[in-house]
Formats: structure tokens, C-alpha cells, sequence
């Protein structure tokens, strides 16, 4: 896997970015019917409506799909697919956080197929098309889905919570636009950031990571250190707004080259029987996966703390615990409280183990190896 990633040639989408930049997509869609996938609160906040205009002043057709929900489900893509094919739609502009942006691709893989079981598309490379034109407006500056391989589904009847990756599914533009940040709750701020850190680490550490994803997730956490928390106290300042959407997008590009780790497949574990919010899960999980690899990536992360401590005269002080104290007091200083203790059910540790090992194993390209009984005893860890 890792010859074969560093050797494909992934499509990057065309990057806009800017104040106002979701409202001057008129050229690019001109002729086009455009299924718009987006969540309630864009329609509630008002932040979908200058969107819509600035199309219908452009003559374009839009149909509005707002019954996006947390944690897709199988049933919330079917009824969105079947808008799409009802208003015959040859285009798709999504708007929201990575819920939104997972829907999408998540329906691109059924209109672009003769199938209508999204198992069908369970793991890689099971897209056989491409859709015609997918512009993804992320409003979240975390989950990177503008510019990955992947989605993430909910089979709501099992809960059964697994990816979906092929690069048919990288959206062809991804549009920056930190004026639709501005009224993120900073609970939203706070674990989407968290989630974007996450994929940068994780993409890092693993056996995977080759020279142009190492840079990625690099710049990635500089900016996330250097952003989230000035997002985080103020969504109005608008540099740390972009700056954090360009972490995410950079995220992104590292983990849909270099994937990703446990942290992930014990976050969709609980996210599938619990709802648990991903970016919260991933939030929480990130500095207890750290612990249990061991010292096989104590070098990776005493690179990224020093990334993180800039300002350290003394480069010795870095370290791999450093590191995940940081962590530790981001998620403090942004109140992402860990509440896994109240929610995971005991008698269920063992299925939720054995799912996130069956997701990670072996194709996960992790620093060290861990067994369902491992991953079980994280959970354990994190639950106290």
C-alpha cells in the first residue's frame, strides 16, 4: 500500500478560498442543474440563501437537500439520492461539515452506479465513476472530506459504521469561505479542530507517510497550533478562520495518501453504536492511542513537538509525552470534556473492540500493531 499510494497520481481539487468566495461560483456551474447538499442549521443561520441567489441571478438551477443528518445514515443518503435523480441533477454543491460533505460522495457512489446498497461500496477502490462536476463547501475547519477519498457512512438498522474510499470521490473544487464559519458554536470549533490534528498525527506516525505527506501534516499542525485556539476565542478573526480551513484541507491531503490510524477506528466504533460526535471521539481518543503504540512513534512526535513549542530554546525538552500533554491542555483549554465513561455501556467493549479491529486490521498502515484486546483496554483507559 504504501509503493502503491506514493506512486498514484491523486486528483487535488482546484482551490478558491477567501471572504465571500461561495458566492462567485456562477462560471463554474453555468448551465448545470445543482443538487445542493446541505444541513438544517445553514438554512436556519441564513448562510445557504446568498448561495442560492448568487446562482438564480446567474440563471442556474438549484434544488436544496437540507435533511442532512450527524453521522450519515444509509436512509438519509437513499432519500437524498432520490431527490437528486427526481429533479435530474448533473451537478453537486455541498455545504456543511464533513456530514454534509460524506452525504455527497456517499450519493455520487449511487448515482454513478447501477447499485443501491451502499455496502456495496464498504472499503476501496468499489467507485466505478465519476460524477460530473462536485464542489465541496466545508463550513467546519476539521473533517478535510473537501479534498479526500473518503466518506463515512451509518447503516442505522446494524450500526454498522465504516468508509468508503476511491479517488473518484475527490470533489473537484473545494471552496474556502470563512464568512460561512463565523457562527460555529465553539464546542463545533474546538472538536473539528481537534479532528483535523488528528489526521495530521495519525497520516504521520504511520508507515505510510512519505515525503509530500510529511509536509502536509507538518503545516498542518503548525497551523493548527498556532490557529485553533485564536479561532477558538474569536470565530470573527478571520486569519485564523482561513488559516485553520487551510489546516483541515492540508489535513486532508495527508491522511487520503497516508491514511489513518486507531484513533479513527475507535472513534467510528462508538460514533456507530453510540452517535458520539466524530471530531469529539477522535478529540478524546488522540492522546490515549499515543500512549498504548509505545515507543514506536516516539520520534515522529517528538518531531511534531517541535513543531508545536517554537519557541523552545532547548529542542532536547521535546518529546513524545510533551506532546501529548499539549494535547491534553488543548482539549482543557477548549473544554472538550471526556465523557466516554457516561456513554460506553461495559457489556458492549467487547463488540466495539471488535469492530474497530476488524476496520484497522491490517490495512491500516499504524506504527505498531495492536489487538482487539488492546484496543479494548483503550477504551478501558479512556473510560476512567
Amino acid at each position: 500500500m504504501y509503493v502503491a499510494v506514493a506512486t498514484m497520481n491523486f486528483r487535488e481539487p482546484t482551490l478558491i478560498k477567501g471572504a465571500g468566495s461561495s458566492t462567485k461560483l456562477g462560471n463554474i456551474l453555468e448551465g448545470k442543474r445543482v443538487l445542493i447538499i446541505s444541513t438544517p442549521s445553514m438554512i436556519r443561520h441564513g448562510l445557504l440563501e446568498p448561495i442560492v441567489e448568487s446562482l438564480k441571478e446567474k440563471g442556474i438551477e438549484s434544488f436544496v437537500f437540507s435533511d442532512v443528518v450527524p453521522n450519515p445514515t444509509f436512509e438519509s443518503i437513499y432519500r437524498c439520492r432520490d431527490f437528486a435523480k427526481e429533479n435530474n441533477t448533473n451537478a453537486i454543491l455541498a455545504i456543511g461539515g464533513g456530514s454534509a460533505l460524506d452525504t455527497a460522495k456517499a450519493v455520487i457512489c449511487l448515482l454513478t452506479s447501477k447499485y443501491d446498497d451502499l455496502n456495496k461500496f464498504k472499503g476501496m477502490l468499489k467507485v466505478k465513476k465519476k460524477y460530473p462536476l462536485f464542489i465541496a463547501i466545508p463550513t467546519t475547519a476539521g473533517s478535510g472530506s473537501e479534498v479526500t477519498v473518503a466518506a463515512v457512512v451509518t447503516n442505522e438498522k446494524n450500526g454498522d459504521k465504516f468508509a468508503i474510499s476511491d479517488p473518484k470521490l475527490i470533489p473537484d473544487y473545494a471552496v474556502l469561505d470563512p464568512n460561512l464559519l463565523a457562527n460555529l458554536p465553539k464546542s463545533v470549533i474546538a472538536t473539528t479542530g481537534m479532528d483535523a490534528l488528528t489526521h495530521a498525527v495519525e497520516s504521520y506516525i504511520g508507515h505510510s507517510n512519505y515525503k509530500k505527506t510529511a509536509i502536509f501534516a507538518k503545516t498542518a499542525v503548525s497551523l493548527i497550533s498556532e490557529n485553533l485556539y485564536a479561532f477558538y476565542e474569536n470565530p470573527h478573526n478571520q486569519q485564523a478562520v482561513l488559516n485553520m480551513q487551510y489546516a483541515a484541507y492540508l489535513a486532508g491531503q495527508a491522511f487520503t495518501k497516508s491514511y489513518v490510524g486507531y484513533v479513527h477506528a475507535l472513534a467510528h466504533s462508538i460514533g456507530g453504536k453510540y452517535n458520539v460526535p466524530h471530531g469529539e471521539a477522535n478529540a478524546i481518543l488522540l492522546p490515549y492511542v499515543l500512549e498504548a503504540y509505545g515507543k514506536s512513534c516516539d520520534k515522529s512526535l517528538t518531531e511534531l513537538d517541535k513543531i508545536v513549542q517554537t519557541r523552545q530554546e532547548n529542542s532536547n525538552l521535546c518529546s513524545k509525552e510533551h506532546f501529548m500533554s499539549w494535547i491534553r491542555d488543548l482539549n482543557d483549554r477548549m473544554s472538550v470534556g471526556n465523557r466516554l465513561g457516561s456513554i460506553i455501556k461495559s457489556e458492549d467493549l467487547d463488540e466495539l473492540a471488535a469492530h474497530a479491529d476488524k476496520e484497522a486490521n491490517p490495512t491500516y498502515p499504524v506504527p505498531k500493531e495492536l489487538n482487539k484486546e488492546e484496543l479494548k483496554a483503550i477504551y478501558l483507559e479512556a473510560m476512567k
